[in-house]
């Protein structure tokens, strides 16, 4: 289900929002949007009507929150605010309040540290694919030499058989003339 914001005018907030400025931290309608672009014409505004997905501004996107997020969630692997993991006088839903929760910063090291890892691991592969390539290309080459010596082999061989066929040929050619003459002519 997806929360849609609403304009953080006071007079406004029955109108849908469908922008957002990171620096006065404020979601506005279409009437507030002009009047903030004429004010404030180098603000960061992000369009929230499209896709809330992919607009990062560093402070949470739940409903009624707009507070920095400063905690990560391992749980839902999610960025939270102080609100959503908190359920203090049943102000807030406190999403996260049964998780395990920690600073971003926390996170952000841990993350970093599988990060490189991961790139060690990544090298080491790499190293041994190549190795693997090298193995494997100079497999090709010495299966395409004893090819290129079983070719030469078959050649010889045949040319072998063809001259003692043309040998034997010869022999049974002169042997027939032999008998022939033979025969008729003694």
């Amino acid at each position: 289900m997806e929360l849609i914001k609403t304009c953080s005018l006071e007079d406004h907030k029955e109108l849908q929002a469908n922008l957002y400025c990171s620096q006065c931290r404020i979601n506005m309608c279409k009437k507030c949007e002009n009047m903030h672009n004429t004010l404030f014409k180098n603000h960061q505004s992000y369009n929230i009507s499209t896709n809330k997905d992919e607009i990062f501004t560093g402070f949470c996107l739940e409903q009624n929150h707009n507070i920095e997020l400063k905690y990560f969630c391992k749980i839902h692997n999610k960025l939270c605010c102080a609100a959503c993991i908190a359920k203090i006088n049943k102000i807030g839903d406190g999403q996260h309040k049964d998780c395990d929760v920690c600073i971003i910063q926390e996170i952000k090291e841990d993350k970093k540290n599988k990060l490189k890892n991961n790139i060690i691991i990544l090298e080491k592969l790499n190293e041994k694919l190549k190795d693997s390539i090298n193995e494997l290309s100079t497999l090709f080459n010495k299966i395409d030499k004893d090819k290129e010596n079983l070719k030469l082999s078959i050649q010889k061989i045949f040319t072998k058989i063809r001259n003692t066929l043309n040998e034997r040929e010869d022999e049974l050619l002169k042997e027939t003339d032999e008998i022939f003459n033979q025969k008729f002519f003694e």
